[in-house]
């Protein structure tokens, strides 16, 4: 096969139009070419009024070694890459390796499946324990909360089957360096466990929560026909570290019932909220250093000025869909402002995990056909500047807002929202305009400006209006502000060894994915997770 890249066609180009195109750029007659499939589809918005469509194909003719000769120049034509996915290890358990010491993936958000989902395709029976509950049940607890006001800290948007990510966009793209197409293999088992077809080709591929549920649970099904077992409810709440010269050694696991579980390999796939678990590790001594997040607000336009606003007269076009912005802002007192998980057509959602605590985050289903547009528009903050001292300190620094968001909503986890012009001015809102905000269970508007830090204040006000000149209208008074975001990502980092993927004191413990500060997003840490399986095998095979 050959890959042809930069086949650019109209928006509304015809069918016959796309092997045309290939015909042309590959100067070869209707009868050499005998199939081709589509790798990648983007699209170039600049021209509102020009949009086009951008494709990289999988292209079979009869003389691939005459074309490539023939169009040496063409950097844009090469062999396909091969983007299957390579097993490490394959079989059993090692031999002489005690069965009953089977390796243990701590959490089943994306980097505990898929760390899971490889270690069982290797053989490997790998038991996962899941704090939370099952995805369906876990589904059942978020919605009462958004309902009835009622949190358990144990099933919420953070904890359960398929962590945070079951609860957002299901955005499934990313800009890590990924030379061995780990990405392909996530985005792989994903079709097989019900995700649409398309995620393999748009350039921004995402699922929606509801597919998202049953795609987890078709996936779990498959690890526990290779011999994985979950265990739900299962709250890891010490490790057992045997000391040595040059670092500790895992030796197992104490569940918050008492039970013990005998590993010497564990991947940590916690995520980014569980706050409990890293303070536990940091007393058993495992290396934890702070590392930088974001904070800011929830901010929510209507949909329909976003898409005229990047899509011009092509608006509403099903292949573009609900149209996404990125936009970035260096504030004049050196912070840099900048949008996060922006949601098309989707809802703010309450993703507090601890009483007496309000959190935001962004959701769409795979329709992204809610009547607003919400993005994250956070502040960079760095463990030197604004939370010095101590590993955990951006933990502490995140419950202190969480707290005075609890406050400013009323006590009763509404949150605290304000109109983006009113923030800007430095006044208090008092009634909502033409947008209504989506977060469940209410809003509570108040003066934002008393719920973050001066110089997140001074910078969020700086950058709304200079957002305007990238999309106009951008700036809009009525716009509703919610807060706050402070779970961006991880506040820590549980820093590995490069060659092995294990904890740079503790062997045995493999930190994996956004709790780890190894991955931001689903498929980021799907990725991490199955490097660390990968890691894992290899490890075992050395025992």
């Amino acid at each position: 096969m050959l890959r042809l890249n930069e086949v650019k066609l109209p928006l509304d180009h015809g069918e016959a139009e796309l092997p045309a195109a290939i015909l042309a750029r590959l100067q070869i007659p209707a009868a050499e070419l005998l199939g081709f499939s589509v790798f990648k589809r983007s699209y170039d918005a600049r021209k509102r009024s020009a949009i086009v469509l951008i494709y990289s194909l999988d292209v079979e003719v009869k003389d691939q070694a005459g074309v490539l000769a023939r169009l040496p120049h063409d950097s844009h034509l090469m062999p396909s890459p091969d983007t299957g996915y390579k097993f490490v290890a394959k079989g059993e358990l090692p031999a002489g390796h005690d069965h009953n010491e089977r390796p243990v993936v701590i959490g089943s958000g994306p980097c505990g499946l898929f760390a899971a989902l490889v270690l069982a395709q290797m053989g490997l029976r790998p038991i996962i324990l899941e704090r939370g509950k099952e995805v369906r049940e876990r589904t059942v607890d978020t919605f009462g909360f958004w309902r009835k006001r009622e949190l358990n800290p144990e099933s919420n948007v953070q904890f359960g089957e398929g962590g945070a990510g079951t609860f957002s966009d299901g955005k499934l793209y990313s800009q890590i360096k990924d030379p061995k197409h780990y990405g392909r293999k996530v985005l792989t088992e994903f079709v097989k466990a019900g995700a649409p077809a398309e995620i393999m080709y748009v350039s921004k591929p995402h699922i929606g929560t509801f597919r998202l549920v049953k795609m987890v649970e078709q996936m779990r099904a498959n690890i526990e026909a290779m011999g994985g077992e979950y265990r739900f409810g299962s709250k890891v709440v010490d490790i057992e570290i045997e000391p040595g010269a040059d670092g500790g050694q895992v030796r197992g696991l104490t569940l918050e019932g008492g039970e013990r579980i005998a590993t010497r390999h564990v991947v940590l796939a916690i995520g980014h909220s569980a706050r409990d678990t890293f303070e536990m590790l940091h007393q058993r001594g495992v290396y934890i250093e702070a590392k930088p997040f974001s904070i800011g607000f929830r901010v929510e336009h209507p949909q329909s000025l976003i898409d005229a606003c990047r899509f011009g007269p092509s608006a509403g076009h099903p292949i573009l869909g609900a149209a996404d912005y990125k936009l970035v802002h260096h504030a004049s007192n050196g912070r840099a402002v900048y949008s996060f998980c922006m949601c098309p057509g989707g809802t703010v959602v309450a993703a507090a995990s601890e009483p007496g605590r309000v959190v935001t985050n962004g959701m769409s289903q795979y329709s992204r056909n809610e009547r607003n547009a919400n993005s994250a528009i956070v502040v960079g903050i760095t463990p030197e500047q604004d939370f010095p001292g101590h590993p955990l300190a951006g933990i502490e620094l995140q419950r202190r807002l969480e707290e005075k968001a609890f406050e400013l909503g009323g006590g009763d986890y509404s949150a605290p929202g304000q109109l983006m012009g009113d923030f800007v001015a430095g006044r208090a809102s008092t009634a909502f305009g033409a947008v209504v905000p989506s977060y469940k269970p209410g809003v509570h508007l108040t003066d934002l400006a008393l719920a973050l830090p001066e110089y997140a204040v001074t910078a969020l006000r700086e950058a709304f209006p200079a957002f305007d000149k990238q999309i106009k209208g951008y700036f809009k008074a009525d716009a509703v502000l919610t807060g706050l975001e402070t779970r961006t990502s991880s506040p820590i980092r549980i820093k590995r060894r490069d060659d092995t993927l294990q904890s740079l004191n503790t062997r045995g413990l493999f930190p994996a994915g956004e709790g780890a500060g190894y991955a931001g997003g689903i498929l980021s840490a799907g990725v991490d997770g199955i490097k660390v399986a990968e890691a894992v095998a290899l490890s075992m095979a050395a025992v």
